[in-house]
């Protein structure tokens, strides 16, 4: 089987999730958001095919990573094979975070027509999901681009049935009562 890539192997990436981590770069998306820091990554036709035995190879050989994170363009263009290679990464002993820009709400209407669904959120540790919005783009959100971008702890949401927020990267305002203050001392 094989994955079409926009670029190898990432590793050492300390921004695409907690923790040091390799990064899958998936080539290929629908959503094509305003303001994409990574518009290069849209064509289905750009990008490289790899076999995924290869990358998989790639992923054994890690030895700083704690985790795995898919990215792209849309990881959900790609279900089988990123299923496959997540499920790898687990037996490595390795964290699974994808980003997506479907919703996760989206993604659970979408596995009605769609088998490959919840067999790949199943692999899936942590979901950022959501468009990238310009509008609500922020520098105060981790790991994410806007505010409207959530970071999912898939497990428990599938289990639920509800969407479950890993609380440290929730959004809130700045004035905001509940979020903790940190005093810098110099």
């Amino acid at each position: 089987m094989e994955i079409r890539l926009a670029a190898p192997l990432q590793r050492d990436s300390i921004v695409d999730g907690e923790g040091i981590r390799a990064v899958v770069w998936t080539q290929g998306c629908t959503h094509n958001c305003f303001g994409c820091h990574n518009p290069e990554t849209h064509d289905f036709g750009g990008g490289f095919l790899v076999d995924i035995e290869e990358l998989k190879q790639d992923i054994k050989s890690l030895t700083e990573e704690t985790g795995v994170t898919f990215s792209g363009g849309d990881p959900f263009c790609q279900m089988v094979a990123c299923r496959e290679l997540a499920k790898f990464c687990h037996e490595c002993g390795l964290n699974v975070w994808c980003y997506t820009g479907y919703t996760y709400e989206k993604l659970m209407e979408m596995s009605k027509n769609n088998e490959n669904v919840i067999p790949f959120l199943e692999e899936i540790d942590v979901l950022i999901d959501g468009p990238f919005i310009m509008k609500q783009k922020s520098y105060d959100v981790k790991f994410r681009g806007s505010k409207n971008q959530r970071v999912i702890d898939v497990k428990k949401s599938l289990k639920t049935g509800e969407v479950v927020e890993i609380k440290k990267y929730q959004y809130k305002e700045k004035n905001d009562p509940e979020e903790k203050k940190e005093e810098i001392y110099i």
